[in-house]
Parts: C-alpha cells; sequence; structure tokens
C-alpha cells in the first residue's frame, strides 16, 4: 500500500476566486498570489493518485489566519474525504490562537479527522511554546490527532512561504509532548540531523518526518543519511502535490533508499500504523 502522507488540496472556490483570497490572507498571497502557482482539488488529487499508484492521500488544511475560513476548508476536506471511500484522509486545519480552536478540533475529529495540519505557528501568530501551542497539545491529545507542521530549515534558499515554523521551537514543542504522535514536514526543517545529540535522538520515539519537497530542498543522498540517523520507521512519504507530483517523488525514493525493506517503510507502512489503517485488515 503507497501512501502519500502530505497533500493539499483547496475548494474549488478558491481556485475561482484566488485573488479574493490573496487580499484576506498574507500567507496565502506569499505561496499563490502567482497564477502560475497550483492549486489542486479533490478530483485533481484523486486522478493523480491513480495516475501515480497512490492508494491514500493525506489531505492537509492550509494555515489560515482566519479561523472561519479554517472551517470552511475543513469543510470541504471532510466532505471530499467521506466520498473518497477512504483514499483521501483529512487533516484538519485550525488557527489555535483563536477561542474556537479546540472546539473545531473537537468537531473535526468526531468527523472523521485523523489529524491537524499544516499547522504554521509563525504565520499565524501564535507560539508553539506559548499557551496556544499547550492548548493545541491537549486538544490533540484528548482528539487522539496528529499533528503536522511546517517546519523552516533554519539555512538554505528561501521560497515563498518557507518562514511558517522555527525548527527551534519546533523541537522545544515536540520535547514537551511526547504523549501525541507529530509529524514534521520537510523532513522535520533538517532536525534528523541533529540526531547524533542524545536530546534529540529521543524526540524521534514519537516524531515522524515526511519528504514534502525534498528534492527542491536537500541532494539524493538526504534518504540514506535519514535512515542512518533516525532509522526509515520514522520517515513518510510526501509529495506536497501539486507542488511536486507523485510520481516524481516515489521515483526519487526507489533510487534514492537502497534497502527494499525500508522503501516498503517509507512508502506506506510507516503511514498505515501511524493512521491506524492496520487495524482495519
Amino acid at each position: 500500500m503507497i501512501i502519500d502522507f502530505h497533500t493539499h488540496i483547496f475548494p474549488p472556490k478558491v481556485r475561482d476566486e484566488r485573488d479574493d483570497y490573496v487580499r484576506r490572507d498574507a500567507t496565502f498571497a506569499e505561496m499563490y498570489a502567482d497564477p502560475k502557482s497550483k492549486l489542486a482539488s479533490a478530483e485533481d488529487l484523486l486522478e493523480q493518485m491513480d495516475e501515480s499508484g497512490v492508494d491514500a492521500s493525506v489531505a492537509v488544511g492550509f494555515g489560515w489566519d482566519d479561523q472561519e475560513l479554517c472551517v470552511r476548508h475543513n469543510e470541504y476536506l471532510l466532505e471530499e474525504a467521506a466520498k473518497s471511500k477512504g483514499r483521501i484522509i483529512p487533516f484538519c486545519t485550525i488557527n489555535p490562537a483563536h477561542d474556537t480552536a479546540a472546539e473545531e478540533a473537537m468537531r473535526c475529529a468526531r468527523a472523521g479527522a485523523k489529524g491537524l495540519g499544516e499547522l504554521r505557528p509563525d504565520s499565524q501568530g501564535w507560539s508553539l511554546t506559548g499557551e496556544a501551542g499547550k492548548e493545541l497539545a491537549n486538544a490533540a491529545k484528548r482528539e487522539n490527532l496528529i499533528l503536522l507542521f511546517h517546519v523552516t530549515e533554519p539555512v538554505g534558499r528561501g521560497y515563498p512561504g518557507k518562514q511558517g515554523g522555527a525548527l527551534t521551537e519546533f523541537a522545544e514543542f515536540a520535547t514537551a509532548h511526547q504523549e501525541i504522535a507529530i509529524v514534521g514536514a520537510h523532513l522535520a526543517g533538517g532536525l534528523p540531523f541533529y540526531a547524533p545529540m542524545p536530546e534529540v535522538r529521543e524526540t524521534f520515539d514519537h516524531v515522524y518526518v515526511d519528504t514534502a519537497a525534498q528534492r527542491l530542498l536537500y541532494d539524493h543522498t538526504a534518504y540514506e543519511h535519514l535512515i542512518g540517523l533516525i532509522g526509515a520507521e520514522r520517515i513518510l512519504l510526501g509529495s506536497d502535490y501539486p507542488l511536486v507530483p507523485q510520481s516524481r517523488q516515489i521515483e526519487e525514493l526507489r533510487s534514492g533508499v537502497f534497502r527494499s525493506s525500508d522503501l516498503d517503510l517509507i512508502l506506506g507502512t510507516n503511514a498505515e500504523r501511524l493512521l491506524g489503517l492496520q487495524e482495519k485488515d
């Protein structure tokens, strides 16, 4: 089973009325004001999955500043996930800086969400190490939700949307909340490369990293380095579709991971276990 743990879909209205959303949200404007920036719908994602041999995809929400936009996006994610009969797995979106965030997390969990993401603390105006971060952790624990964060690598080139979640705060949050499952997008901003530090290595008992947009950040040698540092058991296939085609991300993993047992874990087995899908077999 192949599971893509990091894809993005938006309600068609967002694509049709892009300029309006550009005016309403600064981070959305940074990433999608250019008409060439791709916005995918659920139908686009399902078609891409069929073409790429992907069995299921986690569709993550966007880190809207306005909680009302989070709710609208969640309604779309939940509706399309239900229609897909398990092929689309919803990770809903909240802004923990808003008073109704915990209530929305509960609503989404009861409606079938498996997690919350892609959370962007710096973009949304709250701190992972502050009160909002504590409330988020409490909600995740209470509703048994996985948390997926955008994590910014502190070096390297700049790109639209890079500054969404500081690596240092992500590491501190992960250390403080070992009772919940956490996924760091984009190889968790490079956190695994600090794994020789015992304090960092211990966080990978409950932290996973996804490979979203890896090909735009690191060269092909990164995979074997990652496996040596944290083990293949902590790595999840993530394409960041539509930014990167799913087939291209899968082919890159197949050419960059040398052991078939490791590849099987990364392409799907880890995600099946984390999402609790194996329990249904």
